[in-house]
């Protein structure tokens, strides 16, 4: 099988290879007729008028229409003003992109150029191109994004909700610039199938919205089909089977599934359309694993998947296509991992890599805000926790599926899972341990999944048992971000580095060591030994072997205990036999933390909540809080791509000879400005503290040793 498997990458990529070189010599072009449409089979308007009575009945439902924007007024107040002030900034050429604000690419735009570096893309074939060297195309991530035009579905938001032509005007003005500055296959916007498939999605959102607008002319649909024909025919020629089976792929897939629906009158629509659907329902059996988590271990790209495939069920169901069920079944299950990381106050945390995009992004949101998902899943698949995720019905819900959609978020009546909150991902390898569903309640995720998944290890990060922690609601440890992938190396290593997250550094490395902006050389691997949840307490063992490589190899096990509803306590167990430097490290978000010494360290949370930390350890420890440092780069967090600002990161050190036991107490308190509680370790025969006593001896957790699992007693 795996030699098979080789064989048929082998065949794929001289395939590719082959088609490049006939593209270069001016062999294999990509005229209209050759790409399934023959632009003489009726006159431009006919066509146009075809695509304006038949368009509707295949589309979204939501896709507006008669009576809009009474509907917006009356259920989503603040809607229209949202989308009318960035159309208008649209319409003067400020770009809203990822992180960055009001992003200017010329008059007119320069479609190849990247603001921030000054760096244009040259123009030649799309093969001779290398988008991931920064010194000659810039930030590639900035250049694709402008050119996905998702921009211009805001301008068609807008259209219908205003009916004023200037928005129809600036989309067919962008149009016509962007086809004849991006000759098919020459330049930076045709190097990825991904970005051509998301443009076609963009431009069948466009052509919809504006259907109506004396903008639209019968030449400018001909042309625009055209294009899209260019488009779908270079995607299936270089669907992403090996460079990027993930999300690449399963999005490319999509816009040929567009395609092969929108347009059914071309020669190739049922050949787009059912390639699509076969890419797209097998891979949701490869890239979701059994228990709901995303195969990339990125909670990003799980929420990029699952709009992937509910737009896809959606429009299947338009069309009476019918898609096996375990499709929507592992949707489901994507949804419902994201649902137990969910924090107490609605938002997502970071897991991985994570660039801000979204598939269709109608409306805005920030990256951890996922209340338009559950709102559309919520109508899909009648689910009242998704509702009670989402909030309410959102505006996403009624471009996607119009006032029928609205209706059936507003009929479920809102709850929180049936499931308990606690909850081990076995498959992924996560840890969710959390005292209710409530807004105000406790919760820590341990990461004891994979460094990315087997194919690749692009978007995963260094983070073997890493901890995420909330308290009373809010978000205290965090996962630092992205900030970005190819612009800056030593930006792109730090953000995705161990030391970038709540573990463990030893000898100053990392758990691996970076091979370029989306490889690592090796990949460890981490495992959970024992998960344990009852009324009382929760317990995951886990460790991984990253150390192992070392020249006196070392193993780190972990070991969580959640005391509830009250607090944890972290016990890190390294196993090796010389002298290490060891750095416990814990990486709040943007908040006040000091340290003192007698090693209690304080966090101020928002609403006067606070964390209090205190390590106890057979060896000295020595505390620090580092904030915004250069060299070398320690404490910062990415909200979003292009965006960082600084944040402390609580370390303790020591250099000392292994086996060294630490075991952390994380308390939540109620009034940051608290005392701190009575707590003391308990002594031993092994490398460190025996268990912890906390209330003068009325409560006390024994660690038993390395060799146990699970190794836990309360009383």
């Amino acid at each position: 099988m795996r030699r098979s498997g080789l064989a048929a990458e082998l065949v794929f990529r001289c395939r590719q290879e082959v088609a490049k070189r006939l593209e270069r010599m001016g062999l294999g072009g990509s005229s209209s007729r050759r790409n399934g449409f023959i632009v003489d089979t009726l006159p431009p308007e006919r066509l146009l008028d075809r695509f304006r009575q038949r368009s509707a009945a295949r589309f979204f439902p939501g896709a507006m229409g008669p009576g809009a924007r009474a509907l917006v007024e009356s259920r989503l107040p603040g809607t229209r003003d949202r989308v009318v002030a960035a159309a208008d900034d649209i319409c003067r050429s400020r770009f809203d992109l990822l992180g960055y604000r009001g992003l200017s690419f010329g008059e007119p735009v320069d479609w190849h150029l990247d603001p921030l570096s000054g760096r244009r893309a040259p123009l030649v074939h799309w093969s001779r191109l290398d988008p991931l060297d920064p010194l000659t195309v810039g930030d590639k991530k900035i250049v694709w994004e402008l050119n996905r035009h998702q921009w211009l579905v805001r301008l068609g938001q807008a259209y219908q909700l205003t009916g004023d032509e200037r928005y129809a005007e600036a989309f067919a003005r962008y149009v016509n610039e962007w086809l004849r500055a991006n000759p098919p296959g020459l330049g930076i916007n045709w190097t990825s199938s991904l970005e051509l498939a998301l443009r076609i999605i963009s431009w069948c959102w466009a052509l919809f919205l504006f259907r109506s607008s004396l903008a639209l002319s019968g030449d400018l649909f001909v042309q625009m089909l055209g294009a899209m024909c260019a488009h779908a025919a270079h995607v299936e020629k270089n669907l992403s089977y090996y460079f990027s089976p993930n999300t690449h792929l399963t999005g490319e897939a999509l816009g040929l599934f567009y395609m092969g629906v929108m347009f059914p009158e071309l020669p190739m629509a049922g050949r787009w359309r059912a390639l699509g659907t076969r890419i797209l329902v097998e891979q949701s059996e490869r890239q979701v694993l059994e228990d709901g988590v995303y195969f990339e271990q990125s909670s990003g790209y799980q929420r990029y998947t699952i709009e992937i495939y509910l737009h896809f069920l959606i429009l299947a169901g338009r069309i009476g296509l019918a898609v096996a069920p375990e499709v929507a079944n592992r949707v489901r299950r994507m949804l419902d991992f994201l649902l137990a990381i969910r924090r107490p106050d609605g938002s997502i945390p970071h897991v991985g890599d994570a660039d801000g995009g979204w598939l269709l992004p109608l409306d805005e949101r920030s990256p951890d805000d996922f209340r338009g998902l559950f709102s559309n899943a919520a109508a899909v698949f009648g689910r009242p926790d998704y509702a009670w995720a989402a909030a309410g019905p959102m505006s996403e819900t009624l471009w996607l599926l119009g006032a029928a959609g609205l209706d059936a978020v507003e009929a479920l009546r809102p709850e929180p899972p049936s499931t308990t909150p606690s909850r081990l991902f076995a498959d992924g390898g996560y840890a969710v341990m959390r005292s209710d569903w409530g807004p105000h309640g406790h919760q820590l995720i341990l990461d004891a999944g994979p460094l990315g998944c087997g194919t690749s290890d692009g978007h995963g990060h260094a983070d073997l048992l890493s901890i995420q922690v909330a308290a009373f609601g809010a978000p205290y440890l965090v996962d630092a971000g992205t900030y970005c992938y190819t612009a800056d190396r030593e930006w792109r290593d730090f953000f995705r580095s161990t030391a970038a997250h709540s573990t463990v550094v030893v000898d100053g490395v990392g758990q691996a060591i970076p091979a370029g902006s989306f490889r690592w050389d090796g990949r460890p691997r981490a495992r959970v030994r024992h998960w344990r949840s009852t009324t009382a307490f929760d317990l995951v063992d886990a460790e991984h072997d990253a150390y192992q490589r070392l020249p006196d190899p070392v193993l780190h096990r972990r070991r969580v205990i959640f005391v509830k509803p009250r607090y944890w306590v972290v016990v890190d167990d390294l196993q090796g036999a010389a002298e290490h430097q060891v750095e416990l490290c814990f990486q709040f978000g943007p908040m006040p933390v000091t340290v003192d010494s007698a090693l209690w360290a304080r966090a101020e949370g928002p609403g006067g909540h606070g964390l209090l930390v205190r390590p106890f350890a057979s060896v000295p420890l020595k505390p620090e809080v580092v904030e915004g440092e250069i060299a070398p780069i320690r404490g910062w967090v990415s909200s979003n791509y292009g965006r960082r600002e600084p944040a402390p990161i609580l370390i303790y050190s020591a250099v000392t000879r292994l086996p060294l036991r630490i075991a952390t107490l994380l308390f939540p308190v109620e009034d940051a400005s608290a005392g701190f509680p009575d707590v003391c370790a308990l002594g031993g025969d092994g490398p460190g503290p025996a268990g912890l006593v906390l209330d003068r001896g009325l409560e006390w957790i024994g660690f038993e040793g390395p060799e146990a699992s699970g190794g836990v007693t309360l009383r």
